[in-house]
């Protein structure tokens, strides 16, 4: 009998009735309602992470073992939802200036979400994929969003052409897992996996299935869609293509190979092995050679979900801990980043290419001094989080012996601070440019002061979230 208890996805559902009835409201009202259903998407947003808390999170599995409300996945979804609401007050702005008023932005956006927390309760193969096509498909029409644009297009068509290749590989990853285990549900995996009848066609399964996630976190080497995308999309986009969507399917990735696939953790972690080196480096150097700062951003982005991945080899709770915490410290200290470079405009332009940096010490010094900070934390000097981050990540490799992959980690993480201390030397040291418009909004001013309240004064109370991260992965360990 299927179990229609449907309290554990409230806040989903919530949120899915929300973009519907906004939809509505904006197929009659015209594109004049954007800022209005913007900020009651905020709103909404909130009013579902409040229902979040309210719910008790041992609920277990709903609709016939399609979905649960665990630790694990509750705690991801709280930070997915605060990440939602940066992405849509960092971009309400930015769309007027750009002159892409549209109302289908925060409708895509409030999708988008509805499939990432759908995404990390999935409990079987089928509800996985298809959480992850609504996530895949809004993403795919916001990277064109400026429809107009050559460079938009582009990265619309790359994306979807690429995305769809990853959709591929994954559907036939869970074709071949079916074919070896007889079902789809992660416990059904899990049990075969665990007897030790492990065939080379589930092995071959569970590799296409990794492989189509790391498209999806842009690990390399599925990584080549990740700069022109980064580039070619509104900047808004962008900024929530970094923010969110990797952090949960990095989630989903941890909840694959902590659950269905952990006992044939010796293949997997092979696999993992060479993502996370291939991307640290890939990062690392990749990102030295170029001019533009959204393109910096993406090969940013490439290294440091190697750096997360580090932590995932180790398979054990402190790895999965360690991965957890630099996810959220990197999608706060994103989010600054963004709420910045969103800002950086001269008249009716945006300047995007790194040299538009210089002297913004003079011009607009709290953004130079707030840029610095973060990406201090981003290059890993302490004090700052993103010290912290990387530290126990390295940590958990030591721990478990993962002493090449750690050492490569730690000599990448020191070349990739040399493209971030060059920003900021171009900041405080060139001459400066002309003023960049002095008319940052008040959302991204709050965007940015909570980053950087993360990023300094992480180092006065680590613990809670720490704590936190600890006990979101130790119930993935619960048999």
């Amino acid at each position: 009998m299927i179990d229609f208890n449907l309290v554990p996805l409230m806040p989903e559902i919530f949120l899915a009735i929300t973009a519907m009835g906004l939809l509505i409201v904006g197929a009659f009202q015209g594109n004049c309602t954007l800022r209005v259903i913007s900020w009651f998407g905020v709103g909404a947003l909130c009013l579902a992470l409040f229902m979040l808390t309210r719910i008790d999170w041992h609920l277990g599995a709903v609709l016939n073992n399609m979905f649960e409300l665990d630790t694990f996945s509750a705690i991801v979804k709280v930070f997915i939802i605060i990440g939602l609401v940066a992405s849509l007050a960092l971009s309400v702005r930015y769309l007027f200036d750009e002159n892409i008023v549209r109302f289908e932005f925060p409708i895509l956006i409030l999708l988008a979400g509805v499939g990432m927390l759908l995404m990390v309760s999935a409990t079987h193969f089928l509800s996985l994929y298809v959480a992850l096509e609504l996530q895949s498909l809004s993403l795919y029409v916001l990277a064109a969003f400026r429809r107009t644009g050559l460079r938009s297009s582009e990265a619309g068509v790359k994306y979807f052409t690429l995305g769809a290749l990853s959709s591929g590989m994954l559907l036939f990853g869970i074709s071949l897992i079916y074919g070896a285990v007889g079902g789809l549900a992660f416990d059904d995996v899990a049990m075969v996996a665990a007897a030790g009848d492990v065939s080379p066609l589930l092995i071959v399964g569970m590799v296409f299935v990794i492989s189509a996630l790391a498209f999806k976190v842009s690990a390399a080497p599925f990584h080549m869609w990740t700069p022109d995308v980064y580039q070619g999309a509104p900047s808004a986009v962008t900024a929530f293509f970094a923010i969110v969507p990797k952090l949960a399917a990095m989630a989903l990735l941890i909840k694959l190979l902590m659950g269905p696939f952990y006992a044939m953790a010796l293949q997997w972690g092979q696999v993992l092995y060479a993502l996370a080196l291939l991307s640290t480096v890939v990062g690392a150097f990749a990102a030295l050679v170029q001019d533009n700062v959204k393109r910096l951003m993406a090969y940013s982005s490439i290294g440091n979900m190697g750096y997360a991945m580090i932590g995932l080899v180790a398979a054990s709770p402190a790895g999965v801990s360690a991965t957890l915490l630099y996810l959220v410290l990197y999608m706060f200290m994103t989010a600054g980043a963004f709420a910045i470079i969103l800002s950086m405009r001269r008249g009716d332009l945006q300047v995007l290419n790194i040299s538009d940096f210089a002297g913004l010490s003079q011009t607009r010094p709290f953004l130079a001094y707030g840029f610095a900070i973060i990406l201090f934390s981003m290059s890993g000097i302490p004090p700052m989080a993103g010290f912290f981050g990387k530290l126990v990540v390295f940590e958990a490799a030591m721990e478990a012996e993962l002493y090449v992959l750690g050492t490569i980690g730690v000599v990448s993480s020191v070349i990739a601070a040399f493209y971030y201390l060059r920003l900021i030397k171009v900041m405080f040291f060139d001459p400066p440019e002309d003023a960049i418009n002095d008319d940052t909004p008040f959302a991204r001013y709050v965007v940015l002061g909570v980053s950087l309240a993360m990023v300094t004064f992480f180092i006065f109370k680590p613990a809670g979230l720490m704590d936190l991260m600890d006990s979101a992965a130790q119930s993935l360990f619960i048999s």
